[in-house]
Protein backbone atom coordinates (compact mmCIF):
# COMPACT_ATOMS: atom_id res chain seq x y z
CA UNK A 1 0.00 0.00 0.00
CA UNK A 2 2.55 2.59 0.51
CA UNK A 3 4.36 1.63 -2.27
CA UNK A 4 1.56 1.79 -4.21
CA UNK A 5 0.45 5.53 -2.39
CA UNK A 6 4.29 6.42 -3.14
CA UNK A 7 4.25 5.65 -6.94
CA UNK A 8 0.98 7.52 -7.61
CA UNK A 9 1.91 10.81 -5.94
CA UNK A 10 5.01 11.05 -7.99
CA UNK A 11 3.26 10.08 -11.05
CA UNK A 12 0.09 12.46 -10.56
CA UNK A 13 2.54 15.00 -9.63
CA UNK A 14 4.75 14.44 -13.47
CA UNK A 15 1.74 14.88 -15.22
CA UNK A 16 1.11 17.93 -13.35
CA UNK A 17 4.42 19.31 -13.98
CA UNK A 18 4.16 18.47 -17.49
CA UNK A 19 0.83 20.66 -18.00
CA UNK A 20 -1.12 17.37 -18.00
CA UNK A 21 -4.50 16.65 -16.49
CA UNK A 22 -5.01 14.16 -13.70
CA UNK A 23 -8.48 11.59 -14.77
CA UNK A 24 -10.31 10.02 -12.36
CA UNK A 25 -9.51 6.44 -12.38
CA UNK A 26 -9.54 3.17 -10.47
CA UNK A 27 -6.07 1.85 -10.75
CA UNK A 28 -4.18 -1.68 -10.06
CA UNK A 29 -0.90 -1.77 -8.19
CA UNK A 30 1.32 -4.37 -9.85
CA UNK A 31 3.89 -5.59 -7.13
CA UNK A 32 6.23 -7.43 -9.62
CA UNK A 33 6.53 -3.97 -11.66
CA UNK A 34 6.26 -1.89 -9.19
CA UNK A 35 3.75 0.18 -11.38
CA UNK A 36 0.01 1.27 -11.04
CA UNK A 37 -2.05 0.51 -14.40
CA UNK A 38 -5.11 1.79 -15.43
CA UNK A 39 -8.46 -0.14 -14.81
CA UNK A 40 -11.63 1.35 -15.32
CA UNK A 41 -12.24 5.33 -15.58
CA UNK A 42 -14.50 6.55 -13.49
CA UNK A 43 -15.39 10.05 -15.18
CA UNK A 44 -17.39 8.71 -17.50
CA UNK A 45 -19.18 6.60 -15.67
CA UNK A 46 -22.94 7.81 -14.93
CA UNK A 47 -23.25 5.59 -11.64
CA UNK A 48 -20.40 7.77 -10.16
CA UNK A 49 -22.33 10.79 -10.69
CA UNK A 50 -19.15 12.85 -11.52
CA UNK A 51 -20.00 16.56 -12.14
CA UNK A 52 -17.42 19.66 -11.97
CA UNK A 53 -18.28 21.93 -8.49
CA UNK A 54 -19.23 25.14 -9.96
CA UNK A 55 -18.25 27.05 -6.36
CA UNK A 56 -14.38 25.63 -6.69
CA UNK A 57 -12.41 27.93 -8.81
CA UNK A 58 -8.59 26.82 -9.63
CA UNK A 59 -6.26 28.43 -7.36
CA UNK A 60 -2.90 28.92 -7.87
CA UNK A 61 -0.92 30.04 -5.40
CA UNK A 62 2.18 32.05 -5.75
CA UNK A 63 5.63 30.75 -4.32
CA UNK A 64 6.09 33.42 -1.98
CA UNK A 65 2.65 32.62 -0.59
CA UNK A 66 3.53 28.97 -0.05
CA UNK A 67 7.03 29.80 1.42
CA UNK A 68 5.09 32.29 3.90
CA UNK A 69 2.52 29.58 4.99
CA UNK A 70 5.22 26.73 5.33
CA UNK A 71 7.67 28.96 7.39
CA UNK A 72 3.98 29.69 9.81
CA UNK A 73 4.35 26.18 10.52
CA UNK A 74 6.15 24.28 13.25
CA UNK A 75 9.13 22.31 12.45
CA UNK A 76 8.26 18.67 11.31
CA UNK A 77 9.10 15.95 14.19
CA UNK A 78 11.13 14.10 11.22
CA UNK A 79 12.79 17.50 10.70
CA UNK A 80 13.87 17.73 14.69
CA UNK A 81 14.81 14.48 14.50
CA UNK A 82 17.16 14.95 11.88
CA UNK A 83 18.85 17.82 13.64
CA UNK A 84 19.08 16.91 16.89
CA UNK A 85 20.43 13.46 15.25
CA UNK A 86 23.41 15.14 13.13
CA UNK A 87 23.84 17.73 16.32
CA UNK A 88 24.68 14.82 19.10
CA UNK A 89 26.20 12.74 15.83
CA UNK A 90 23.79 9.41 15.92
CA UNK A 91 21.27 7.99 13.26
CA UNK A 92 18.04 9.89 13.85
CA UNK A 93 16.41 6.55 14.31
CA UNK A 94 18.26 6.61 17.74
CA UNK A 95 15.54 6.11 20.88
CA UNK A 96 17.38 9.24 22.54
CA UNK A 97 16.63 11.56 19.82
CA UNK A 98 12.90 10.20 19.25
CA UNK A 99 12.41 10.37 23.19
CA UNK A 100 13.64 14.36 23.12
CA UNK A 101 11.46 15.11 20.22
CA UNK A 102 8.56 13.47 21.80
CA UNK A 103 8.78 15.08 25.07
CA UNK A 104 10.01 18.64 23.64
CA UNK A 105 13.30 18.41 24.50
CA UNK A 106 15.25 18.59 21.50
CA UNK A 107 15.83 22.05 22.08
CA UNK A 108 17.32 21.74 25.35
CA UNK A 109 19.22 19.01 24.11
CA UNK A 110 21.08 20.99 21.38
CA UNK A 111 20.92 23.68 23.20
CA UNK A 112 23.22 21.72 26.30
CA UNK A 113 25.17 20.42 23.47
CA UNK A 114 26.43 23.37 21.92
CA UNK A 115 27.44 25.01 25.63
CA UNK A 116 29.97 22.03 25.44
CA UNK A 117 27.58 19.33 27.50
CA UNK A 118 28.83 16.14 26.21
CA UNK A 119 26.80 14.55 23.68
CA UNK A 120 25.88 11.10 24.65
CA UNK A 121 25.56 12.07 28.11
CA UNK A 122 23.09 14.81 27.31
CA UNK A 123 21.12 11.89 25.46
CA UNK A 124 20.97 9.74 28.15
CA UNK A 125 19.82 11.82 30.91
CA UNK A 126 17.08 13.58 28.26
CA UNK A 127 15.74 9.80 27.89
CA UNK A 128 16.06 8.09 31.11
CA UNK A 129 16.10 10.63 33.67
CA UNK A 130 14.11 14.18 32.43
CA UNK A 131 10.64 12.35 32.58
CA UNK A 132 9.54 14.69 34.71
CA UNK A 133 7.31 17.79 35.17
CA UNK A 134 9.17 21.15 34.51
CA UNK A 135 12.13 19.10 32.21
CA UNK A 136 11.94 22.08 29.97
CA UNK A 137 12.46 24.52 32.54
CA UNK A 138 15.93 23.03 32.94
CA UNK A 139 18.61 25.52 31.73
CA UNK A 140 20.57 23.84 29.17
CA UNK A 141 24.42 25.26 30.67
CA UNK A 142 22.99 23.31 33.95
CA UNK A 143 23.15 20.20 32.15
CA UNK A 144 26.12 20.76 29.84
CA UNK A 145 27.92 21.29 33.48
CA UNK A 146 26.05 18.63 34.81
CA UNK A 147 27.50 15.97 32.39
CA UNK A 148 31.05 17.96 32.30
CA UNK A 149 31.40 16.91 35.94
CA UNK A 150 30.52 13.08 35.20
CA UNK A 151 33.12 13.00 32.40
CA UNK A 152 35.59 14.51 34.54
CA UNK A 153 34.87 12.20 37.69
CA UNK A 154 33.40 14.50 39.71
CA UNK A 155 30.08 12.38 40.40
CA UNK A 156 29.37 9.19 39.45
CA UNK A 157 26.55 8.17 37.46
CA UNK A 158 24.05 7.77 40.53
CA UNK A 159 24.98 10.82 41.56
CA UNK A 160 24.59 12.84 38.33
CA UNK A 161 20.94 11.87 38.39
CA UNK A 162 20.39 12.85 41.47
CA UNK A 163 21.47 16.39 40.93
CA UNK A 164 19.62 16.57 37.61
CA UNK A 165 16.08 16.02 39.34
CA UNK A 166 17.63 18.64 41.96
CA UNK A 167 18.25 21.31 39.73
CA UNK A 168 14.93 20.16 37.76
CA UNK A 169 12.65 20.64 40.87
CA UNK A 170 14.65 24.14 42.47
CA UNK A 171 15.52 25.64 39.14
CA UNK A 172 19.40 25.85 40.20
CA UNK A 173 21.70 26.32 37.13
CA UNK A 174 25.11 25.23 38.69
CA UNK A 175 25.09 21.42 39.44
CA UNK A 176 28.32 21.49 41.54
CA UNK A 177 26.98 23.67 44.35
CA UNK A 178 24.02 21.18 44.42
CA UNK A 179 26.19 18.10 44.64
CA UNK A 180 28.10 19.83 47.13
CA UNK A 181 25.15 20.50 48.93
CA UNK A 182 24.28 16.98 48.66
CA UNK A 183 27.34 15.78 49.73
CA UNK A 184 28.30 14.41 46.82
CA UNK A 185 31.85 15.47 46.81
CA UNK A 186 34.42 13.51 44.32
CA UNK A 187 36.48 11.33 46.26
CA UNK A 188 40.32 11.65 46.27
CA UNK A 189 42.83 9.15 44.55
CA UNK A 190 44.30 7.71 48.01
CA UNK A 191 40.99 7.48 49.84
CA UNK A 192 39.57 5.29 46.71
CA UNK A 193 42.68 2.98 46.70
CA UNK A 194 42.73 2.39 49.93
CA UNK A 195 38.65 1.12 49.52
CA UNK A 196 39.64 -0.92 47.01
CA UNK A 197 42.06 -2.38 49.00
CA UNK A 198 39.91 -2.93 51.31
CA UNK A 199 37.28 -5.11 49.25
CA UNK A 200 39.89 -6.76 47.09
CA UNK A 201 41.02 -7.77 50.94
CA UNK A 202 37.53 -8.92 51.94
CA UNK A 203 37.52 -10.97 48.42
CA UNK A 204 40.38 -13.09 47.94
CA UNK A 205 39.14 -15.88 46.11
CA UNK A 206 36.85 -13.10 43.67
CA UNK A 207 40.13 -11.63 43.64
CA UNK A 208 42.64 -14.23 42.05
CA UNK A 209 39.85 -15.32 39.88
CA UNK A 210 39.94 -11.92 38.65
CA UNK A 211 43.72 -11.99 38.47
CA UNK A 212 43.77 -15.37 36.38
CA UNK A 213 40.68 -14.94 34.37
CA UNK A 214 40.55 -13.56 30.54
CA UNK A 215 39.20 -10.62 29.34
CA UNK A 216 35.43 -12.05 29.81
CA UNK A 217 35.61 -13.16 33.30
CA UNK A 218 37.37 -10.19 34.34
CA UNK A 219 34.52 -8.12 32.87
CA UNK A 220 32.15 -10.18 35.08
CA UNK A 221 34.50 -9.73 38.35
CA UNK A 222 35.16 -5.90 37.96
CA UNK A 223 31.51 -5.50 38.28
CA UNK A 224 30.90 -7.42 41.12
CA UNK A 225 34.30 -5.27 42.74
CA UNK A 226 32.67 -1.93 41.43
CA UNK A 227 29.72 -2.79 43.33
CA UNK A 228 31.11 -3.93 46.62
CA UNK A 229 33.32 -0.28 46.64
CA UNK A 230 30.09 1.66 45.52
CA UNK A 231 28.59 0.19 48.88
CA UNK A 232 31.57 0.42 50.99
CA UNK A 233 31.50 4.34 49.89
CA UNK A 234 27.81 4.96 49.43
CA UNK A 235 27.83 5.64 46.22
CA UNK A 236 30.97 8.06 45.70
CA UNK A 237 33.18 6.28 44.05
CA UNK A 238 33.59 6.41 40.53
CA UNK A 239 32.94 3.26 38.43
CA UNK A 240 35.63 3.96 35.91
CA UNK A 241 38.01 4.89 38.53
CA UNK A 242 37.69 1.55 40.35
CA UNK A 243 38.23 -0.14 37.27
CA UNK A 244 40.98 0.93 35.98
CA UNK A 245 42.48 0.51 39.72
CA UNK A 246 41.90 -3.11 39.59
CA UNK A 247 43.36 -3.34 35.90
CA UNK A 248 46.60 -1.49 37.51
CA UNK A 249 46.76 -3.99 40.84
CA UNK A 250 46.22 -7.12 38.73
CA UNK A 251 49.15 -6.11 36.05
Amino acid sequence: LGRAIEYEAKRQIDLLDAGERIIQQTRHWNEDEGRTHTLRSKEEADDYRYFPEPDLVPLAPDAEWIDAARASLPRLPADRRADLASLAGVDATSGAVAVAVERDLDDLAAAAIAAGGDKARVLTHIEHNLAVDGASSLAPQALAALTRLEIDGGLTATQAKAVLAQLVESRGTDPAEVAKAMGFEAMDTGALDSVVDEVIAAHPDEWQRYRDGDDKARGKLSGFFVGEVMRATKGKADGKAVTARLKELAS
